[in-house]
């Protein structure tokens, strides 16, 4: 088994990696390195992250097919970037973790303020949703509305069985976390389960408001065929 999860930036994909990572060995966005060489991005910790995974995607693919499983890869969406194949998705159970994009704009500015529509995941997961057999489809708000039934139904879609264990974890970091965890991961640090969902703001500030709008169709689609 492996369980690959397609991400946006800002969301809940790394308690949901600390979830799973209680029964599954976790791997933490593999292509990470590969994207920010490709993209020349300057992303937070950039070098450490350059010097701490092969930015190669085709011997990360490797890699992660050596692994034994059953393995949890956590993943953004947005290092799918197209000269990578797609054939190896075949060889996973694909889950597209989505959350709305106005809650992702006003997270992710906060710490990227110059940023474009594809930088956010939302059309990456349109993609794979058009292009991957059957990928499951599941909401972060639905999750931290009721973590036990959500990732339940969530397990059963995956040919997975539901783990009391993976509502709670212990806090800190964690050997699998990516070099990037200092600068991205204080709260799932201190966390030791899924946060209480609450309402947020869903208002966005003039200088996004033409991205959220590239940004709306794709999560409009996504959100249609969720659990």
């Amino acid at each position: 088994m492996r369980l690959a999860v397609w991400s946006g930036p800002r969301n809940i994909s790394t308690a949901l990696m600390r979830s799973f990572g209680q029964v599954m060995t976790p791997v933490d966005e593999p292509l990470y390195a590969f994207y920010l060489d490709r993209t020349g991005l300057e992303h937070p910790m950039r070098e450490a992250v350059l010097a701490s995974q092969s930015r190669d995607w085709r011997q990360v693919v490797e890699d992660l097919d050596a692994l034994p499983g059953p393995v949890y890869e956590k993943h953004m969406a947005h290092h799918l970037l197209p000269e990578v194949g797609r054939d190896w998705l075949a060889r996973r159970t694909n889950v597209l973790l989505i959350r709305h994009p106005a809650e992702v704009l006003a997270s992710y500015a906060r710490a990227r303020p110059e940023l474009v529509a594809e930088d956010l995941g939302f059309l990456q997961q349109a993609e794979l949703l058009d292009t991957l057999a059957d990928p499951i489809v599941v909401d972060s708000e639905d999750i931290l509305r009721d973590p036990a039934a959500k990732l339940a139904e969530l397990c059963e879609r995956a040919g997975l069985l539901f783990d009391e264990r993976m509502l709670s974890w212990g806090s800190g970091a964690r050997a699998e976390d990516g070099a990037w965890a200092p600068h991205w991961y204080g709260s799932v640090h201190a966390s030791s389960g899924f946060a209480a969902w609450k309402a947020r703001s869903r208002d966005v500030l003039p200088r996004y408001q033409a991205v959220y709008e590239q940004l709306v169709p794709a999560y409009e689609r996504l959100k249609e065929v969720a659990l």
